[in-house]
């Protein structure tokens, strides 16, 4: 973690943004840029409401469900799902608060999962349960041209939009940097008055609802690229059963 977040933790005024560094090493960074410059298969980056350049200007390209970025693909949410399960030791509540869950314990009896329990659990333990509940979202590389692109709207990632309330699964944001070397190009959290500095590897992982509205600040002197994507709740029927919720 970058010090202004171990500084966050040390007071315990937590914002519930955390940058984890290293998430990818610059070398696979570099390799991404580099194929996503390469491909042709990039648009014209699009919000909720759709192209709108004045409120987002990039060049986007969705790999997830492309079979040539299968391996990126898989190689980022193995980055993200790391970064995800130190999130969660770090604020239990964002699996727990949402549902009642409950774990095997000794002889077969099953236990309310509790945050004690959940800070106990190893990784290989951890996993299917973090599994259970959440899911990765669609990926989406991004392009930021220097001195021109950015994210300037001040927007949050939860939001109705589909008729199936996908926009409304959506838990948590996260981002990870792909480059760094030129100037600004921050994300920058409106109420927690925060600036990331993007730097080649981190991830950074943060709340989808408006408390952490954000925006994506403009790069100087050089090209910013990301990738970006969320994790999402299971949906109702698969949590529960078709049965219960139809």
């Amino acid at each position: 973690m970058h010090s202004q977040d171990r500084d966050a933790a040390d007071t315990g005024s937590a914002d519930f943004i955390e940058v984890f560094d290293d998430a990818l090493d610059r070398d696979t960074c570099a390799r991404l840029v580099e194929r996503f410059i390469a491909s042709a298969d990039t648009v014209p980056g699009r919000i909720g409401g759709g192209v709108l350049p004045d409120l987002k200007d990039s060049r986007d390209l969705t790999i997830t469900g492309r079979d040539a970025w299968r391996d990126a693909e898989a190689l980022l949410n193995a980055a993200v799902f790391k970064g995800l399960i130190a999130y969660l030791r770090r604020y239990p509540h964002a699996l727990i608060a949402p549902l009642m869950l409950e774990v095997p314990g000794e002889n077969g009896a099953r236990h309310r999962l509790t945050a004690e329990r959940l800070m106990a659990m190893d990784d290989a333990t951890l996993t299917p349960v973090v599994q259970t509940v959440l899911r990765p979202g669609a990926i989406n590389l991004q392009r930021y041209a220097a001195d021109r692109g950015g994210y300037p709207y001040w927007h949050c990632e939860l939001y109705p939009r589909d008729p199936h309330g996908e926009t409304l699964h959506r838990h948590l944001l996260w981002t990870i940097y792909l480059n760094d070397g030129f100037e600004a190009g921050e994300t920058e959290f409106l109420y927690q008055r925060r600036r990331i500095a993007p730097r080649a590897g981190s991830l950074l992982i943060a709340p989808a609802a408006f408390t952490h509205t954000h925006r994506g600040n403009r790069p100087g002197g050089g090209d910013k690229f990301i990738a970006t994507s969320w994790v999402l709740f299971q949906r109702a029927e698969r949590l529960f059963g078709a049965s219960q919720v139809s």
